[in-house]
């Protein structure tokens, strides 16, 4: 179940930070989320070559703008809280389809990386960009002509975050601290989900793959080290819990239950039933072999399985119907619900609990007198009663996550001074083995022993190791030492200048090269 299975939830009372702010591209943004929004993903690359290349090209002529701008990570998305279902599900990107989005999102002129996480509840998309508004932008585009939704609607609902805020984001997002149920574990496996895929198709660049390697980190750390997971739910024990609240105390142990789909949130929901005291559950799935491995699993209810053809006659006979599968379509419409008969007096209307996205419950349900829909959406109902002890438990999470975001960027910090480490000592011994040279054709390679020759080469490289010592420790910034990040900058754009390097317009000339060549091919 691509879409079921990739749930993830997004809790939206445990945010910090400050003030909104506008950016030229109608966005808020700022330390914490405001707007969100989603993707689908069908583009056809061979119409944007040309294109592509002549934007490339026009970038490289004006490439000097970009030398003082550092490659940005960026996430921007939509979740729960701030897009209704009707949206999101237009722009979920089933996991098989992820490593085709990632390499669409690549082929933009100024995008250097990507990742998408797309789950029942968000929809996010990480990147690198060379360019800030530009790399934006095409995120942007791309999104609205995958989707089918215009720009301007797609801006009401989107939100996005830039460098430590957007990395924040993330390790909130993998800790669980961005779940409508907080804490829930879910989330974690598909993060990790991200990597395997990304890894798998070669999708994932160096620093999104470093990014949620350490989210997943993050993600660890804040379940074992805090009780953010004591007590804590996940979306389907929300939906049985939903379920019970809606029906008459009375009867909530005796209600015929049936669920449709037996994948991972699927499994959970009858856990769940199980412990609630329910005895028997109707499970339809298109192959036994899911339903028997969970009826070894659970003794302690009864599993009854039903091929997918007797879905209807199977919904007749249930008082509570869960679904979640990965249809694409609606398995139930308002003339399917129309031609069941009635539940019984005491249990007064069908209740229809679909945890799926896209949906598997069609709205129009709602109209049918002895029935009630209930989707992700609802969820909120369960989970709202206990708000001031997920604010307090994510409060103290939060420390974690500032330690595991501090290696991060101390990582990506390191990466600045990489080319011109590189240069320097390629410079340094370039001079070595020309001096090198000099000498021994004055002296004379016949006048030398292997022994003498090697004590030379030795000599000359022992030199220029010590010379350069100091200056490649004041380029080193791994959080080691109290050297701040603008002070080793300093550093490494003197050497720069002292030397010629230039690695800036060298790595910036290098990625525009590969983005053309990559359009061209």
């Amino acid at each position: 179940m691509a879409a079921v299975n990739g749930f993830a939830t997004a809790f939206g009372g445990v945010k910090v930070g400050g003030l909104s702010r506008r950016n030229s591209l109608g966005f808020n943004v700022g330390p914490r989320l405001v707007k969100r929004g989603e993707v689908r993903c069908d583009v056809d690359l061979e119409e944007k070559k040309s294109a592509s290349v002549a934007a490339l090209e026009q970038f490289k002529i004006s490439a000097d703008r970009y030398m003082k701008e550092r490659s940005s990570i960026a996430v921007i998305g939509l979740s729960v809280h701030t897009a209704p279902v009707e949206m999101r599900e237009k722009l979920a990107v089933p996991e098989a389809q992820w490593p085709h989005a990632i390499s669409e999102l690549c082929s933009l002129n100024h995008i250097e990386e990507a990742a998408v996480l797309s789950t029942c509840n968000r929809m996010e998309i990480y990147v690198v960009a060379l360019s800030w508004n530009r790399g934006i932008r095409e995120v942007i585009e791309w999104m609205a002509k995958t989707s089918g939704i215009p720009a301007e609607e797609l801006r009401q609902h989107l939100f996005m975050l830039r460098d430590s805020d957007a990395t924040r984001h993330l390790f909130e997002v993998s800790a669980g601290l961005d779940s409508l149920v907080l804490g829930e574990g879910q989330i974690l496996s598909q993060v990790k989900q991200v990597v395997r895929i990304g890894q798998a198709s070669g999708g994932l660049g160096k620093n999104i793959d470093r990014m949620f390697k350490d989210a997943i980190t993050a993600g660890k750390r804040v379940r074992t080290e805090t009780n953010i997971s004591s007590g804590a739910v996940s979306v389907s024990s929300a939906a049985v819990e939903l379920a019970l609240m809606k029906l008459p105390k009375a009867h909530s142990e005796s209600a015929r239950m049936l669920l449709i789909g037996a994948g991972k949130m699927g499994k959970l929901v009858i856990k769940h039933l199980a412990s609630k005291g329910c005895k028997q559950v109707v499970v339809i799935n298109r192959s036994v072999e899911k339903v028997n491995a969970i009826r070894e699993e659970m003794k302690d209810i009864e599993i009854i399985y039903r091929p997918l053809d007797e879905m209807m006659s199977a919904a007749a006979e249930a008082d509570v119907v869960y679904t979640s599968t990965a249809s694409e379509t609606p398995l139930f419409l308002k003339e399917h619900v129309e031609a069941l008969p009635g539940v019984s007096e005491e249990i007064g209307v069908r209740l229809f609990i679909d945890i799926s996205v896209p949906r598997n419950v069609g709205s129009c349900v709602s109209d049918v007198q002895n029935a009630r829909v209930y989707n992700v959406d609802d969820l909120k109902e369960v989970v709202e009663a206990n708000k001031e002890d997920r604010l307090r438990k994510a409060m103290e999470a939060q420390e974690l996550i500032t330690e595991e975001l501090k290696k991060f960027e101390a990582w990506r910090d390191s990466l600045e001074t990489v080319p011109t480490i590189k240069k320097l000592r390629s410079y340094a011994d370039r001079i070595r083995a020309s001096e090198l040279e000099k000498c021994l054709q004055k002296v004379g390679e016949d006048n030398l022993t292997k022994k003498m020759r090697k004590s030379i080469e030795e000599l000359s490289s022992g030199i220029v190791n010590k010379l350069l010592h100091g200056p490649l420790q004041h380029l080193r910034c791994d959080g080691s030492d109290s050297r701040t990040l603008d002070e080793t900058l300093e550093n490494m754009h003197a050497l720069n200048r002292m030397f010629s390097l230039d690695t800036e317009k060298d790595i910036m000339e290098r990625k525009i090269k590969a983005k053309v060549e990559k359009a061209q091919t």
